[in-house]
């Protein structure tokens, strides 16, 4: 029977979900799990490559492996767990949250003290992509080609072309090349890949797979079926050049432009968002700027690495179970240029434990450099990296052992090593 008050709810049961209501039931919380799908694991279910796992377990698990892991811990704890549910509305009333929910069995509210949003994220769909021309079967996102491969067990393209170097699209170009497709390159508008080096060398160079730079799709064609897309060079501004295009025949155009957290519950809740990372503004605890509502995960900010994701799990999740209402004290998180974004944005200076972990992107392709930490001018931290990207997340765990109030700056440097 479904309680109708429960000390944590959480959204989302995939990786960042599932550590977070393990660890609020560990903290002895009442907690209650939902999840839209069928199956708990998120998008681990159709990931069934491995590589996942590696900081957590020190192993190279498959995306199902890493998911049992979790949903098997989560099975010895008291959690109460909503399959096939929608969070459909979320309203603060004082003390408390009062989530509406949908699914086959009606309409339902329950009253929680406080929510972990852990919804994960989206990919940048074909419409948001300016490609212009028909709408054939064959457009799709990198995504829904893994969900094709991988859970439903069909090839969805044979001859396809991808647009767009991110992490789905090279490892969709490796599993469709597997399953005896033949990939006809992985095109992208930028510079360098928006994948890791490590998916370029295992999904690409080793099934001899062209990756082209400064290039994008202009145009699609096709009745019933996708059987040709233009393709051209591009400017530094990402403009077309004209007379460069060139029509290419393919069976499917798979995009992988790119993830987006979901934010739509936050935004809902009047929660601001980020422009650097386009999630939800949080602090170290992983507490939103609304009390009560904590984020984590890909629901926050874009991550390529799910122990990371996990990570940011357990935090939100033990913090939410020991949530009380207060007044906050918060120090923004700044940072350099050479610096994408860093995530948490803001420490909660009473609230500080021994180590505070941060997930950062640097801005560019950076070798041998050192991340400095500055607390109002004082050297806090320091770590050598021998190669930063984009594309890839790092983490850092910093002791503020200095005391820190409301006009305390802290920042996030990089230098070069010596």
């Amino acid at each position: 029977m479904l309680m109708s008050k429960v000390g944590v709810a959480v959204i989302g049961g995939g990786p960042a979900g599932l550590s977070a209501a393990i660890a609020a039931s560990y903290d002895g919380a009442q907690v209650l799990l939902i999840e839209r799908d069928a199956k708990l694991g998120g998008t681990l279910k159709q990931c069934i490559h491995d590589g996942f796992g590696f900081h957590r377990y020190d192993e190279r698990l498959t995306g199902p492996e890493y998911a049992f892991k979790d949903i098997y811990t989560l099975e010895q704890t008291n959690t109460f767990v909503l399959l096939q549910t929608s969070v459909t509305n979320i309203v603060s009333n004082g003390n408390a949250f009062q989530l509406t929910l949908f699914n086959r069995h009606g309409i339902m509210t329950v009253d929680a003290k406080s929510v972990v949003i852990a919804t994960g994220c989206r990919e940048r769909s074909p419409n948001q992509v300016a490609i212009h021309g028909s709408r054939p079967a064959g457009i799709m996102t990198a995504g829904t080609a893994q969900y094709y491969a991988n859970i439903m067990g069909q090839l969805p393209a044979k001859y396809p072309i991808i647009f767009g170097s991110g992490n789905i699209g090279l490892i969709m170009a490796r599993r469709l090349s597997l399953e005896g497709g033949k990939v006809l390159g992985v095109y992208e508008t930028k510079g360098k890949p928006q994948g890791s080096i490590r998916n370029v060398a295992e999904c690409l160079n080793d099934f001899n797979i062209p990756l082209h730079f400064h290039h994008t799709i202009t145009y699609a064609t096709g009745t019933n079926r996708l059987n040709s897309v233009v393709i051209c060079r591009v400017d530094k501004s990402l403009n077309p050049i004209r007379g460069s295009e060139n029509q290419v025949k393919c069976d499917s155009l798979i995009i992988s432009a790119g993830l987006i957290p979901e934010t739509e519950l936050t935004e809902s809740l009047g929660i601001p968002i980020s422009s650097e990372t386009n999630g939800p503004e949080c602090d170290h605890n992983y507490m939103s700027m609304l009390d009560g509502v904590y984020i984590c995960g890909n629901a926050m900010y874009i991550n390529d690495v799910v122990d990371y994701i996990s990570e940011s799990g357990a935090i939100a999740g033990r913090n939410a179970a020991r949530y009380m209402l207060r007044t906050r004290r918060l120090v923004d998180i700044k940072t350099s240029k050479d610096f994408l974004y860093c995530a948490p944005h803001y420490l909660d200076i009473d609230m500080l434990h021994n180590e505070t972990v941060i997930y950062f992107r640097s801005a560019e392709n950076r070798e041998n450099v050192v991340v400095k930490v500055y607390s109002d001018g004082v050297e806090v931290f320091s770590q050598d990296f021998i190669a930063l990207r984009p594309s890839e997340t790092e983490r850092i765990a910093v002791n503020f052992t200095a005391s820190l109030n409301p006009d305390s700056r802290v920042e996030l440097r990089m230098e070069n090593s010596r």
